[in-house]
């Protein structure tokens, strides 16, 4: 594994020249709870028509899936590590923070080491994702204990959150995309940047 910068993949859409199905997908983004582009929204925006739905899906599964802040932060930030997705944890690591998790336990779900949360509920969150990821399935146990925790409907919603981060962490990668100009959180794959 190299460390090292790649170009995104794809060209940059000008507002100014962008077709009226993609200017109402970007105002929509802009205008709702993101207020925002960052993510997978300007590689998204090459197929409008898979971008409205997407970002919809994105805002309900960001901010109305019932889960506590901290604890769907943490559900991307796996997500991100086991994809290795750049931006996706450049842009949500720092929220996580701010929301309570511990940053040794984060650094350590980064690393893909096993995190020893004191929270039952986090702890939990990060059993289910590993689980998940790793069997594409959960176990009768762990279901039952999330169940019980989270309720049907919850559980229902944390699973489509760890679909569509799945979603975005794929787009991110094939396309390149970064957040800014801070260092890399994850060494890339030699052969898969743009020389």
């Amino acid at each position: 594994m190299q460390q090292h910068e790649s170009k995104p993949r794809l060209p940059v859409v000008d507002i100014a020249t962008a077709t009226p199905a993609q200017k109402e997908v970007l105002d929509d983004i802009l205008k709702g709870p993101r207020g925002n582009l960052a993510g997978p929204f300007l590689s998204w925006i090459h197929s409008p028509e898979l971008a409205q739905p997407a970002q919809k899906l994105g805002a309900f599964c960001r901010y109305h899936t019932q889960l506590p802040l901290r604890l769907s932060e943490l559900a991307i930030l796996c997500t991100a590590a086991k994809w290795q997705a750049q931006a996706e944890w450049q842009i949500h690591y720092p929220i996580a923070i701010e929301a309570g998790l511990d940053a040794d336990n984060v650094e350590r779900v980064r690393l893909g080491r096993p995190p020893a949360f004191e929270a039952r509920d986090e702890q939990m969150i990060w059993e289910f994702v590993e689980e998940l990821y790793e069997n594409r399935r959960i176990s009768e146990p762990l279901y039952r204990e999330a169940q019980e925790r989270f309720g049907i409907e919850v559980l229902v919603n944390l699973v489509g959150l760890l679909g569509y981060y799945s979603l975005v962490a794929m787009t991110l990668n094939v396309f390149h995309v970064r957040h800014g100009q801070a260092p890399l959180p994850f060494d890339e794959p030699a052969g898969s940047a743009a020389e």
